[in-house]
This record gives C-alpha cells, sequence and structure tokens, in this order.
C-alpha cells in the first residue's frame, strides 16, 4: 500500500442506488468491504461524509431556514450517514466508530485527536460525523481538518469521475484531464473539486489530495495499491 494512514472523504450521494435511493445496500457493503481490505492490509483509514443525499442547505429555502440553521441540519444529517456507514463496517468485521465535534450519544463519541489517533493505531476505522462543528464551512473543509489533524498521510476525494478535469467532463467531451496539480494552480484557476478553503488548509499543512472516482468502490484498493491514480494536487504536484 503506497500509503498508511489516509483521509477518505466521501460524498452523500456515494451511498446512494442507481434508483435515487439515500442509502443503497449493494453500494453501501462494496464501500465497506473495500474499506476492509484497506484496513486488513495495514492501512489507517478515517473516512468523513457529505449528506447531499440527505439534506442540501445551498438548495435549501435561506429565506426561511437560514444559512446557520440549514448547516446545522446538514451537519446532523452527516451524522445520520456516519452511523449507517459504521454498521455496515461492522458488519463486515470490522472495529468501528463515529466520532463528531461534540458527542451524540447514542450516534456519536466526542472528537479528540489524541483519542482517535489512538483508535487508528489501534485498528479501529474511523468515520467522522458532524463535519467542523460550526456553520459555513463544507464537509470538504472538515475532511481537511480531519486528516490534518490526525497526521493523514493523503486526503482521498472520492468522486463520480476519474480526475480533476477544466470543466465537466460529463457535459464537455473535450474537457481537459488533469494528472497532477499544485494548490496554488487549484486556488488560482477555482478548479471547483473542492471548497477552496478546504484547498488552502491542505496547502498550509501539506497534505496531498488525490481526486479519483468511486463509482467502483475496488478503486480505492487500485489507488492505494499504485495501480490506477487520479489527479494528485500537492504543493510540487509530484506523486
Amino acid at each position: 500500500m503506497r500509503f498508511s494512514r489516509i483521509l477518505l472523504k466521501l460524498s452523500g450521494e456515494a451511498l446512494g442506488g442507481d434508483g435515487g435511493e439515500p442509502h443503497s445496500h449493494a453500494r453501501l457493503a462494496a464501500l465497506a468491504a473495500a474499506i476492509g481490505e484497506a484496513a486488513r492490509g495495514g492501512v489507517q483509514v478515517g473516512v468523513v461524509l457529505g449528506a447531499g443525499n440527505l439534506f442540501r442547505g445551498r438548495s435549501a429555502n435561506l429565506d426561511v431556514l437560514g444559512r446557520v440553521s440549514a448547516d446545522h441540519i446538514g451537519m446532523l444529517a452527516t451524522l445520520l450517514n456516519a452511523a449507517v456507514l459504521r454498521e455496515y463496517l461492522r458488519d463486515a468485521g470490522l472495529r468501528a466508530d463515529v466520532l463528531a465535534p461534540r458527542a451524540q450519544p447514542p450516534l456519536a463519541e466526542g472528537f479528540t485527536r489524541e483519542d482517535a489517533v489512538a483508535r487508528l493505531e489501534a485498528g479501529h476505522v474511523l468515520v467522522f460525523g458532524g463535519g467542523t462543528g460550526n456553520p459555513f464551512f463544507t464537509t470538504d473543509t472538515a475532511a481537511a481538518l480531519r486528516g490534518a489533524e490526525i497526521g493523514a498521510e493523503v486526503l482521498l476525494k472520492a468522486t463520480q469521475v476519474d480526475g480533476v478535469y477544466d470543466r465537466d467532463p460529463r457535459r464537455h467531451p473535450q474537457a481537459r484531464r488533469f494528472d497532477r496539480l499544485t494548490y496554488a494552480e487549484v486556488l488560482a484557476r477555482r478548479l471547483g473539486v473542492m471548497d477552496l478553503t478546504a484547498v488552502a488548509l491542505c496547502a498550509e499543512v501539506e497534505l496531498p489530495i488525490m481526486v479519483f472516482d468511486v463509482s467502483e468502490p475496488r478503486n480505492l484498493l487500485r489507488v492505494l495499491s499504485g495501480e490506477e491514480s487520479g489527479t494528485w494536487i500537492a504543493k510540487e504536484a509530484q506523486s
């Protein structure tokens, strides 16, 4: 395996099925199996989940909810996704825990860096729910924050395309795919692969980002073994 400790960022949509259901049994089982194989191969795994399958604050009626309330509702939805993934990970034979900025029994325990690192070193898979605990920050930023705190070697940003493009490849067949980028290039070009606050934080702590396609969950293992790559984002844009 290329890395010994990773932070995997999954969107809420990554848990859903093609029929539009928010939680797909087949999808969750496949993700849990891939994460389990990585963990048994010696990789310490932390996961941050979005909640777009359940609630999207940006598409909510903010005239009624307000941004702060909408963000708190979204963070609560990430805890629901985290608890669902935890149970699938446990069903796959893993020791898995949900940690959140504040304890939310029975769904989540409170996060501290020391406790999280100790659990990772003991072989637990950690699912970080609840975002950063504060409004105005996306789950991408939560992933960058948790990745920095646990000392991850890479932030694996799982998407539905095989890397970063100069424009949406689903709408523009001639879109150009990047193999490598610097943080500065992503920020300057506003490529939109992650929230720009998250990219800036990764740049500050020099946490590399690998953007890859998780529509096939076993691609996670291919990325970890070096068989498949997406787009590598780092200070010098070299993997």
